[in-house]
């Protein structure tokens, strides 16, 4: 098994960053999703109800971000290094805020004016848990950027041939994988052999995780990452398909057990 992609969303929701390779840190890989955009108390705003952040193509820097969308002037947005915490949420139902510092007036009315709403960006300048961990049986982390559930997610090509045959059958037309927004995606296993290494020891190359079990899937699959438009698929499918314990599963979450850098080519071995 290889490694064949490595990717990076330095705003949380934002249009994917592709890489040769990427350093890999407890709370994820370096320049994933330390930056989100939230709502004006303190949620955050993701594509489930603002598509139109695939068009936000944001850049991560030493110490800055680089905020670029089509019909907008560039912007750069320096780390905060001080300043009042704010309390933010990635749900409005995760019961726990975590603080996170405000990038300022002019990033908060750039972000504004891009979605048409009121917006701050914020950043989260000390990674840690925002999810809760009770149910996670092999959640081993207590670090996470701002992620849903967990620091890395991985997918891998069968899995996604096996659901565009069926995407085919139906007649309905193939989806990349950019649809479900993975960090590492690997290619040689078969299809859905993801689904038995939860709870088990990954190396890629020579860093190693551990697989903290599959992905459940929401709506933001259905939107197109190049455009923003929104569809019924995959997600229709993936209820006929991939309905397991009443959740629509691609994918497989991975928690860091170690520093270290993965690259495009790495070769991927699973723990007994």
């Amino acid at each position: 098994m290889r490694l064949t992609a490595i990717h990076t969303y330095p705003v949380k929701g934002c249009h994917r960053l592709d890489h040769d390779d990427a350093r890999v840190l407890p709370w994820g890989l370096a320049g994933d999703r330390r930056w989100m955009i939230v709502d004006a108390h303190g949620v955050g705003i993701t594509q489930r109800e603002a598509p139109g952040l695939s068009g936000l193509r944001a850049v991560a820097r030493d110490g800055a971000l680089l905020l670029r969308a089509r019909g907008r002037s560039d912007l750069d947005v320096p780390e905060p290094a001080a300043g009042e915490p704010v309390p933010v949420r990635t749900f409005r139902s995760r019961p726990h805020p975590v603080p996170a510092l405000s990038a300022g007036p002019a990033a908060d009315a750039w972000v504004g004016a891009f979605l048409g709403r009121t917006a701050r960006l914020v950043w989260l300048a000390r990674p840690s848990r925002h999810i809760p961990s009770g149910d996670r049986r092999y959640d081993t982390g207590d670090q996470v950027n701002f992620a849903d559930a967990y620091p890395l997610l991985l997918t891998t090509v069968a899995s996604l041939d096996a659901l565009n045959g069926w995407l085919a059958e139906a007649g309905e037309e193939p989806v990349p994988m950019a649809r479900f927004r993975p960090n590492l995606v690997v290619d040689g296993p078969a299809a859905w052999a993801e689904d038995s290494w939860a709870g088990r020891g990954l190396r890629v190359g020579g860093v190693r995780f551990r697989a903290a079990g599959p992905c459940e899937r929401c709506v933001v699959v259905t939107t197109d990452q190049e455009t923003g438009a929104k569809g019924k698929e995959p997600l229709r499918t993936l209820a006929r398909h991939r309905n397991i314990g009443r959740k629509l599963l691609f994918g497989l979450h991975l928690v860091p057990e170690e520093p270290g850098v993965v690259r495009v080519g790495d070769e991927v071995v699973v723990a007994g």
